[in-house]
This record gives structure tokens, sequence and C-alpha cells, in this order.
């Protein structure tokens, strides 16, 4: 802005004005004009003030004007980049949805692949089986293959791909109480072979004393 520093200008020597011979002064016209001299350049003084006052509200309100101009067009950046950041998020989360449900779909795949194929390993193990007994033509079969025939009746296809959640859990606690039957089963099995073995051993001392006797009195 420009400097403003109005200044009255007076002389520092004045002379006094020369009198005429002859003539009347008039003290009060020369005081008067004075008067009015120093008033106009007092009212010039007050005009260029005034004029300095206004270009400075100018130049502030220009300056306000910058600022909000500046504001509004930092608030509009930080919008649109909030909205692109908005926009990115929403589209990982899209691509990591796609990618989710690729992976459920490949892996639900591969679980019936590897159901199939158990199903069909099963299947024609137990047609060898069938086959081995009609070649065997009747024959008695042995413990290990009667223990077979039976692991591949029991083994069961399960069929959980139409189940929803509930239904899984359902499948889940019948599977576990089926081995935990299993299990008892087997204890059984185990505990009644123990005791078969013992009596075998505990019988076979008073057979072999009753041979040796009967030797003797044939003797």
């Amino acid at each position: 802005a420009p400097e403003c520093n109005p200044t009255l200008s007076f002389h520092p020597r004045m002379s006094a004005p020369k009198i005429p011979d002859g003539e009347k002064v008039d003290f009060d016209d020369i005081q008067k004009k004075r008067q009015n001299k120093d008033l106009v350049e007092l009212q010039g003084l007050i005009d260029a003030h005034f004029e300095c006052r206004k270009k400075e509200e100018e130049e502030l309100i220009a300056l306000k004007d910058r600022i909000e101009k500046r504001r509004a067009e930092r608030a509009e950046q930080q919008r649109v980049r909030a909205e692109k950041d908005k926009e990115r998020q929403a589209r990982r989360e899209e691509e990591r949805r796609i990618k989710e449900e690729a992976d459920a779909k490949k892996k639900a795949e591969d679980e019936a692949k590897k159901k199939s194929a158990l199903s069909n390993m099963g299947s024609n193990y137990s047609s060898h089986l069938q086959r081995a007994d009609q070649k065997r033509g009747g024959k008695k079969e042995t413990e290990r293959e009667k223990k077979k025939k039976i692991l591949a009746a029991r083994r069961k296809q399960l069929n959980i791909d139409h189940l929803n959640e509930d239904k899984l859990r359902d499948k889940i606690n019948e599977l576990y109480e089926w081995m935990c039957q299993l299990e008892s089963e087997k204890f059984d099995h185990t505990e009644r072979l123990k005791r078969q073995k013992y009596e075998v051993s505990a019988t076979a001392p008073s057979k072999a004393s009753k041979k040796g006797a009967a030797a003797r009195r044939r003797k």
C-alpha cells in the first residue's frame, strides 16, 4: 500500500508584504486569506488520508477474497482426494471379495474331486474283492479279506455339498458319535481278545499235564 503521510508545507521564512505608501492596510483581510489557505491545505491532507485509507481497505478486502478462494480450493482438493481414496478402498474390497469367492469355489471343486476319487477307489476296491471271490470259486475267506470287505462296506460316501452351516454341524456331530462308537467297539474287541488269549494260555498247561498222566498210565 502506498505510504500516506501528507503534511502541511509552510515556508520557513515569510517576508512581510510591502505596503504601498499612502494606502490603508486591511489586516483582517490578510488574516482571512491566510486562514482560507490553511483550510484548503488541511482539506487536501484530509482527502489524501481518506484516499489512502480507501486503497488500504480495498487491498485488505482483496487479500481476504484470495484467502477465502484458496481455502475453498483446498477444501475441494481434500474432498476430491477423499472420494478417490474411498473409491480405491471400495475397489480393493471388491477385488478381495472376488478373490475369496474364487478361492472358495476352487477349494470346493478340489474337495469334490477328492471325494469322487475316494468314492471311485472304494467302489473299485469292492469290485476287486468281488471278482477275487468269484475267481476263488467259493473258497473260504481269510480274516484279512473279511476285514477288508467290512471296511469297504462301512466306508460311507459323504454327501455334504448341499448342506448349510447348521446341517454341517449336525453331520460333524454324527460322524464324531460314529467314531466314538467304533472306538468303543474296538476297545471291546481288544479286551475280548486279551481275555481269550489269557484263557488259552491258562488252559494249555492243564491239558499238557493230562496228556502226560494218560501216557504214564498206558506205560
